[in-house]
């Protein structure tokens, strides 16, 4: 019988109620975690990666018209539970999250050792000096020196901050990690550095990841597999090796395209057009407007494909029919 996978995400919406009217900004993905594994979200600004963190760990804004579909986690769907059952059983437990913003998810009053012990004291009802030795353990796991616990987060750097909230979120030992976009604002040495680290727990704790970001270069260093996001879609989810050595939907292909490469003759090219509003999505193919393979039937919502080294393509080029 093959294993469950840790994270089994099934037909998930997230929609927003505004001022334009309803944003779906996450508009039914499918994805799948393995334990250890880390995946890799990815996609252009706006395109509802944040989003889709949100709906994961139930962080969610007021304004919330939808959330539906399934979360099972290690086969138990716990976006069927009340708000106090996941609090209690799953936020911080089993998945941790890492906030796009460091500074904004540190209190600049507290001293930092206090704010990483307090997942542990508060959801594992742990004492202040377990958690206070745990805190070390995991300061020491990120890259930093104990000595630190006792600073403020404005006495921090931007990338010791950073280091700060990842040991945060694994103070309590969760099976998954959610990490929004955790390098940007930082230097490429800094970059790499937590990188490095990042592999390091991963390969040492067998801790899943999944890694949201727009940086491919950045994200290349530890995924997987890759779930390409666009308009709130998930439009190729496969092995890391085949999309970035031979990316498959023409969204990919052009987004590879545009990154800048040491050892590339050609010039990076950018994406014409502009991704749609998620409050007025078009009917048929998301990317249909800015795809220079556009054809009759993208008129249609095209479901995912089965392509070598892929899940899954969104894409009516690997149907079979000749285009008109």
């Amino acid at each position: 019988m093959a294993e469950l996978p840790l994270l089994a995400v099934d037909d998930l919406h997230l929609h927003y109620r505004t001022r334009r009217g309803t944003v779906r900004a996450v508009d039914g993905v499918n994805l799948t975690v393995d334990r250890g594994e880390a995946l890799v979200v990815l996609g252009e600004s706006g395109c509802g990666k944040s989003s889709l963190a949100r709906a994961l760990m139930r962080v969610l804004p007021r304004n919330v018209a939808e959330l539906t579909g399934h979360v099972a986690l290690a086969g138990t769907d716990v976006l069927a539970f009340d708000e106090e059952r996941f609090r209690r059983e799953v936020r911080w437990q089993r998945m941790g999250l890492v906030m796009q913003t460091a500074m904004n998810a540190l209190n600049p009053v507290v001293r930092v050792g206090e704010q990483v012990a307090e997942p542990m004291r508060v959801h594992l009802g742990a004492t202040r000096a377990r958690a206070a030795e745990r805190a070390r353990e995991v300061f020491e796991l990120v890259g930093v020196s104990a000595d630190f616990l006792a600073r403020y987060p404005f006495e921090l750097s931007g990338g010791m901050r950073q280091r700060v909230v990842l040991a945060m979120a694994l103070i309590t030992e969760p099976d998954l990690v959610i990490l929004d976009e955790p390098t940007s604002a930082l230097d490429v040495l800094t970059q790499a550095s937590i990188m490095n680290r990042l592999k390091r727990i991963k390969r040492e704790l067998g801790t899943s990841f999944i890694l949201i970001t727009h940086d491919v270069a950045t994200s290349s260093e530890l995924a997987d597999r890759v779930a390409l996001m666009y308009a709130g879609q998930i439009v190729e989810l496969g092995s890391a090796y085949a999309f970035f050595r031979d990316p498959a939907h023409p969204y990919a292909r052009l987004l590879m395209a545009s990154v800048p490469r040491l050892r590339q003759a050609e010039r990076p090219v950018a994406i014409a057009g502009e991704p749609p509003s998620l409050a007025a999505p078009p009917a048929g193919c998301r990317f249909a407007d800015r795809c220079p393979h556009r054809f009759r039937r993208c008129a249609e919502d095209p479901p995912g494909f089965r392509v070598a080294g892929r899940e899954s393509v969104r894409c009516w080029l690997y149907a079979g029919e000749p285009r008109a």
